[in-house]
């Protein structure tokens, strides 16, 4: 099998999306730089984008470029220096009956069927929320980089929560997540991303990251709780200070 040189690969194209209406915070505009994972090379480069603050959707790379808006701040947990607080202690003890197992990025009826109850109650008034399981099937298959699915079950084997995750050169990625909103005193969401950066310990792994950190926006506030945290600025990755 040959290797193009790294000097003689094809460059990355990167375009720019039309503005449309920022779906955390009301009555801004946002426009994403993206650009398409292909080829040979699409690990590296999602592993790349990903340091440099990029986040993955199906095949796609996006960043949000937003005229007069820095609100979308990269972040993610730096796992030697990670410690649970008192309020995800709790949630661990809370969830020590379940386990998770890692299996194969390809979509199971019962996992859209979790993921439909989570949008309904959670996220009733986005696009998710109607999608079909031809949909699901397509966030799960398309774009898949070294990826894999997280699941969380209890005792009796049911299905509690799910993170499609990407494995990076530095780390793993929590692309999406969805979980069991029917029992929120077990805080389902928190305990993936717990058993994830436990998972990253055990291997050796230094960074989980978690995608965007929005100051005011209810969906994405909850991740400055996972301190400490480090957040991508003009100087590089620092810790997150708020």
């Amino acid at each position: 099998m040959s290797v193009i040189p790294p000097l003689h690969r094809p460059l990355q194209q990167f375009f720019r999306s039309g503005p449309m209406p920022c779906p955390y915070l009301l009555g801004r505009v946002e426009r994403k730089l993206f650009t398409r994972l292909v080829g040979p090379q699409a690990g590296e480069v999602n592993s790349a984008l990903s340091r440099a603050g990029f986040r993955r959707s199906h095949d796609i790379v996006y960043r949000p470029v937003c005229p007069g808006c820095n609100s979308c701040v990269p972040v993610r947990v730096p796992v030697a220096t990670f410690a649970p607080g008192r309020t995800n202690r709790r949630i661990l003890r809370a969830n020590a009956d379940l386990v998770l197992d890692v299996v194969p990025a390809a979509s199971t009826m019962e996992q859209f069927q979790l993921f439909a109850l989570y949008q309904d109650a959670r996220h009733s008034d986005s696009d998710m929320n109607r999608m079909t399981p031809g949909d699901f099937a397509s966030m799960v298959d398309e774009g898949q980089v070294n990826t894999f699915m997280a699941e969380t079950r209890d005792e009796a084997g049911r299905l509690r929560g799910a993170m499609l995750v990407d494995r990076l050169e530095d780390g793993y990625s929590a692309v999406y997540s969805f979980y069991d909103p029917e029992d929120p005193k077990r805080s389902l969401g928190t305990h993936l991303i717990l058993a994830m950066i436990e998972r990253c310990r055990q291997e050796g792994l230094p960074y989980l990251y978690l995608g965007y950190w929005i100051e005011g926006s209810p969906k994405m506030e909850y991740k400055a709780n996972f301190q400490p945290l480090e957040a991508l600025g003009r100087d590089g990755w620092a810790p997150l200070t708020i």
